[in-house]
C-alpha cells in the first residue's frame, strides 16, 4: 500500500493533466476574448456620456454632468412622434413580412430537389451580400423621373405620367418595405431552411401513410417543428424594434428632405442632429435608450413566451 500516491498528489497530478490539455483551448479563445471585450464591454464606458454636456475644451471626462437632460431631446422635438412612429411601425410590418415570407420560402426549398438546389439558395442570399449603397443605386435606376425603368419602360408605354417617386412620400412605405423584404429575406430562410432539413424524414413519410395532403402536413409537422426557431428570431427581432436600418432609411431615399415624413425614423433624425448640432451626448443618450427599450422589449417578450410555453423561451 505504501506505492500507492496519496490523494492530494494524485489531485494536483490529475490537475496539472487536464491544465496540459486544456490550454491549447483557452489559447484559441483569448483572439475571440479579446475582441468580445474589445468590441462589446470596453465601449460601454461611453454610456456615461449619454449623461454629460461634452465640451471638448475642458476634456471628455471633465464635461458637466447634465442627468437626463440629453434624453428630453428626442421628446421634446416637432419630430418626435413622426420618428417614434416610423420606426416602430416598419419595424412591425418587417417581423410580420419577413417572417411569412422566409417560412414560405423556407418551405418550398424543402420541397426542392435535385441540383438545382443550391442554385436557389445561392440567388436567394445574393440581395443580403449587396452593400446598401448598390442597392440605393438599384432602387434610383428603377425609380428615377427621368430615366428610371419604371417610368420609362412601364408606365411610359400604358400612358401614364411619369411618377416623381423621390417627391411623394405616399409610395415610399411600401417602397422600403419592399427593398427590406428582397434583401433579407433570403438570410432568415437559410435559417429556417436550416430547421426543416433537421425534421426527421419518417414523421412525413408516416403522415403520407395516414391520407395527410401536403397543407396538412406543413400545417402539423413542418410548422410545429418550426416553432421554437420562429420564437427565437422573432424576440431577437422585437429587441431591435427601437433600432431602424440606417442605410435603407437614409441612402435608399437619398436622403431627400421631401420624404421625412415617410423616411425618418430614430437613427436617421439623431445622425442628422449629429451633423448639425455635433451634440455626442444627445446621440450618446438616443443609443442609450434604444438599447435600454429593446432590453426591455426582450424580458417582456420571453415573459410571455415563458407563460405560454416555457420550452420555446429564450431563458
Amino acid at each position: 500500500m505504501s506505492s500507492m500516491v496519496p490523494a492530494d498528489k494524485g489531485k494536483k497530478i490529475k490537475k496539472s493533466t487536464y491544465l496540459r490539455r486544456t490550454f491549447p483551448l483557452y489559447l484559441m479563445m483569448v483572439p475571440g476574448l479579446a475582441y468580445l471585450v474589445i468590441n462589446n464591454y470596453l465601449p460601454m464606458f461611453g454610456l456615461s456620456f449619454a449623461f454629460k454636456d461634452i465640451n471638448y475644451t475642458v476634456g471628455i471626462w471633465q464635461s458637466p454632468w447634465v442627468g437626463f437632460d440629453n434624453f428630453s431631446y428626442l421628446f421634446r422635438t416637432n419630430d418626435a412622434f413622426v420618428i417614434f412612429r416610423n420606426t416602430v411601425l416598419y419595424n412591425l410590418a418587417f417581423i410580420v413580412l419577413g417572417t411569412v415570407l422566409a417560412i414560405v420560402v423556407a418551405i418550398l426549398l424543402s420541397q426542392v430537389k435535385g441540383k438545382m438546389m443550391r442554385v436557389y439558395q445561392t440567388s436567394i442570399l445574393i440581395p443580403y451580400l449587396l452593400s446598401i449603397t448598390v442597392v440605393s443605386y438599384l432602387a434610383f435606376a428603377f425609380l428615377s423621373v427621368d430615366s428610371g425603368f419604371i417610368n420609362n419602360s412601364i408606365l411610359a408605354p400604358l400612358g401614364i405620367d411619369p411618377i416623381g417617386w423621390y417627391s411623394s412620400p405616399g409610395y415610399w412605405p411600401y417602397i422600403l418595405i419592399f427593398i427590406y423584404l428582397w434583401k433579407n429575406f433570403g438570410y432568415n430562410t437559410i435559417l429556417y431552411y436550416a430547421t426543416l432539413i433537421g425534421i426527421d424524414d419518417s414523421y412525413y413519410e408516416a403522415a403520407v401513410i395516414d391520407g395527410a395532403n401536403t397543407w396538412q402536413q406543413i400545417r402539423h409537422i413542418t410548422l410545429p417543428c418550426l416553432k421554437t426557431t420562429i420564437i427565437t428570431l422573432v424576440i431577437m427581432a422585437i429587441g431591435r424594434m427601437f433600432y431602424s436600418d440606417f442605410g435603407l432609411f437614409y441612402q435608399v431615399p437619398m436622403n431627400n428632405g421631401l420624404l421625412y415624413s415617410a423616411t425618418n425614423t430614430i437613427d436617421t433624425y439623431v445622425f442628422r442632429g449629429l451633423l448639425q448640432l455635433n451634440d455626442v451626448g444627445r446621440s450618446s443618450a438616443a443609443g442609450f435608450l434604444q438599447s435600454v427599450l429593446g432590453f426591455v422589449l426582450v424580458l417582456g417578450a420571453n415573459f410571455i413566451v415563458k407563460k405560454v410555453d416555457a420550452e420555446s423561451a429564450l431563458f
